[in-house]
């Protein structure tokens, strides 16, 4: 880079206009409903008459219009936009980032699983500094009932798959589903994966696993689909699953940002 193309202070120049333009059109992505001027005006702390010179640019290359009560809202030249970065995103890419970090950060054994049909597969595993004495590794089909990927991915399939798949496990169970040692009848295991969907997270608290505490939570698509389930493991005294613990706030992050970057939306 040219000395050109810097400041005084070594940090890259740009075009401040432009970057204030951004600022407003922002605003006006942020909003649920059309903005006003004068509402934009005291959002971003500049003038009227200020503002106005950029959302007659912004109207003119299409990416903000007018309504009829004089606000605005975004236009068709955004939406073109969002739908080819949408395009770039891959989702298992993502969610493998995601997984990389969670990994790193928490120092934990995690998975990705993604649905193949019928059952959760297994297709990244990732071992902590310590790892867990489990036989579950990459390439596993794990089972819709006795895993916590399972669950998650039970609790969001269509009401007419998720009752055919629990309907003919039920006529034939080789053994009941359990939550904190308890095993469910087929009304309690209902019950069970409304709540994991409304919680968008499921947990074993060494239910099939001696001493080993599992806990996930599902990655979502554009289209509210669930696209993966990221799970982590550990020794029981190492890996606290109950509600508001540092591993299950870390997890419910990792799966709420990965599906925001899914999305195409931002965090503040």
């Amino acid at each position: 880079m040219s000395d050109a193309e810097k400041s005084s202070n070594g940090v890259r120049q740009g075009i401040g206009s432009l970057e204030l333009g951004l600022k407003v059109l922002d605003r006006i992505a942020e909003s649920s409903h059309p903005v006003s001027l004068k509402q934009l005006s005291d959002a971003l702390e500049m003038s009227p008459s200020r503002i106005y010179k950029y959302l007659v640019s912004l109207m003119r290359t299409g990416y903000i219009v007018q309504d009829m009560q004089n606000s605005y809202r975004l236009g068709q030249t955004c939406l073109t936009l969002g739908v080819s970065a949408l395009k770039r995103i891959g989702p298992i890419q993502q969610t493998f980032a995601a997984l990389d970090q969670l990994n790193a950060e928490q120092d934990v054994t995690c998975s990705v699983t993604i649905w193949n049909g019928n059952a959760p597969l297994v297709i990244k595993w990732l071992d902590a500094s310590i790892p867990v004495a489990v036989n579950v590794r990459l390439g596993i089909e794990l089972s819709p009932f006795f895993s916590v990927s399972g669950r998650l991915f039970l609790a969001n399939l269509p009401d007419r798959r998720r009752q055919e798949l629990i309907e003919n496990f039920y006529r034939h169970p080789p053994a009941l589903p359990r939550h904190r040692g308890e095993p469910m009848q087929k009304d309690a295991f209902y019950d069970h994966l409304a709540q994991v969907k409304e919680q968008n997270y499921c947990c074993f608290f060494g239910d099939y696993l001696p001493d080993i505490n599992v806990m996930g939570s599902a990655v979502f698509d554009i289209n509210g689909n669930i696209s993966s389930v990221i799970s982590l493991m550990g020794i029981a005294g190492d890996i606290d699953v109950e509600l508001g613990s540092r591993h299950h706030t870390a997890l419910m992050e990792c799966t709420g940002r990965t599906t925001d970057i899914i999305c195409g939306r931002r965090r503040g």
